[in-house]
C-alpha cells in the first residue's frame, strides 16, 4: 500500500483542524511555532476561516492568581456551552528556551474536557508579555472553532501593554493588600484595561484594593468604561459577573472597526519585523557581515547601517 504524499497528508490534517480535531490542532500549533514554509502554508490555509473567536487577554503582576482565574473563567464558559482555547505564555529557560513554568499544571481540572485546549508557550525573552508565536497560535485556535481564546501573559507589570495588540478584551488582575503590586499597574497597563479584577477577594483587604484601583481609574477619566470587579477564583465567586462583563466589553470592541484595523496594522508590522530579523540573522548572509564590519570600523553609523539592512532584507524576501 502506497503512503500518502506529504501534501495530501497536510491537507487531511488541515481539514481536520477546521473541523475542530484536537490532534490536528496540536499539530498546527507546533508547525506555526516552529515557523518556516510549513507554518506559512498552515496560516495561508486558515486565513479565510478567521475572525469568529472572542479574544480575551489576561495580564497583571506576578502572584495575582492569573492562571487559577483563567481556569475558573474557562470552567464558567464551559457551563455556558462555549469552547475555549487557552494560551499561557510562560517565562523561558535561559538554556533551552523552553517554558519553565507549566501553567497547564494549574489548570489540571480542565485536562479531561474536550471543549478546552490549553497550550503553554515560552516567552523566549520577548518583552511585552507575549511570545512571538502567540498571535499565530491564536489564529490556529480561532480556525479550529474555539468560541473564546484566552491569552494569559507572563506577568511582568508595565511591559504587558503588548496584549492590547491582539486581544478584543483586556483584563488586568491584581491581588488584595499588595501596595507594590497595585503600584506596578502603572498608566501604560491601566490604559489598556477594559476590566480590572481584584482576585482572592475573600481577603479582608480586597475592598481597600478595589478602592485604590477605582481611584486610579478615575484619574484616567475612564471610570464609566472600566469596571473593577472582585473574584475568588478558587471558589468561583464572581466568575459569572466577570464573564458577563467580558461579553459586554467584547460587544463594544466588535463595534469599533478602527480599533480592529489598528490591531491588524500592528500585527502586520510585528510580523514584518520578525521576517526581516530572521533574514538578517542568517549566518550565510555575507552582505550583513559586511555591514557589521563597516559599523565596527566606523565607516557607517548604526542609523545608516540599519536602513541598508532593511533594504537588504526586502531584497532577499523578493
Amino acid at each position: 500500500m502506497s503512503r500518502p504524499s506529504a501534501a495530501k497528508s497536510s491537507k487531511v490534517r488541515l481539514d481536520a483542524l477546521l473541523a475542530g480535531d484536537r490532534a490536528a490542532l496540536a499539530w498546527a500549533i507546533t508547525e506555526v511555532e516552529n515557523g518556516g514554509a510549513k507554518a506559512e502554508s498552515v496560516l495561508a490555509a486558515i486565513y479565510p476561516k478567521l475572525g469568529r473567536a472572542r479574544l480575551v487577554g489576561i495580564t497583571g503582576p506576578p502572584g495575582a492568581g492569573k492562571s487559577t482565574l483563567v481556569g475558573a473563567y474557562a470552567a464558567e464558559l464551559r457551563r455556558r456551552g462555549q469552547t475555549v482555547g487557552i494560551i499561557a505564555v510562560d517565562p523561558s529557560s535561559p538554556v533551552s528556551g523552553g517554558a519553565i513554568l507549566g501553567d497547564r499544571l494549574r489548570m489540571s481540572a480542565l485536562a479531561t474536557d474536550d471543549g478546552v485546549f490549553v497550550r503553554s508557550l515560552a516567552a523566549r525573552g520577548h518583552l511585552g508579555g507575549l511570545s512571538r508565536a502567540a498571535a499565530r497560535v491564536i489564529d490556529v485556535m480561532d480556525a479550529a472553532g474555539k468560541d473564546v481564546v484566552v491569552i494569559e501573559t507572563v506577568g511582568t507589570g508595565q511591559s504587558e501593554v503588548e496584549i492590547a495588540e491582539v486581544a478584543d478584551v483586556k483584563i488586568v488582575v491584581a491581588a488584595p493588600g499588595l501596595g507594590d503590586e497595585v503600584q506596578a499597574i502603572k498608566a501604560g497597563v491601566l490604559e489598556i484595561a477594559d476590566i480590572l479584577v481584584v482576585n482572592k477577594a475573600d481577603s479582608p483587604l480586597a475592598d481597600g484594593t478595589v478602592r485604590q484601583l477605582e481611584a486610579m481609574v478615575s484619574m484616567t477619566g475612564r471610570t464609566a468604561e472600566v469596571p473593577v470587579l472582585k473574584t475568588t477564583a478558587t471558589s468561583g465567586d464572581g466568575l459569572a459577573a466577570l464573564t458577563d462583563a467580558i461579553e459586554s466589553a467584547s460587544a463594544g470592541a466588535a463595534a469599533g472597526p478602527g480599533r480592529s484595523a489598528n490591531r491588524v496594522r500592528r500585527l502586520l508590522a510585528g510580523l514584518a519585523a520578525d521576517r526581516a530579523r530572521a533574514v538578517l540573522l542568517d549566518g550565510n548572509l555575507t552582505e550583513m557581515d559586511a555591514l557589521s564590519d563597516d559599523v565596527l570600523r566606523g565607516k557607517l553609523d548604526f542609523e545608516e547601517a540599519s536602513r541598508r539592512a532593511l533594504a537588504l532584507a526586502a531584497k532577499r524576501e523578493k
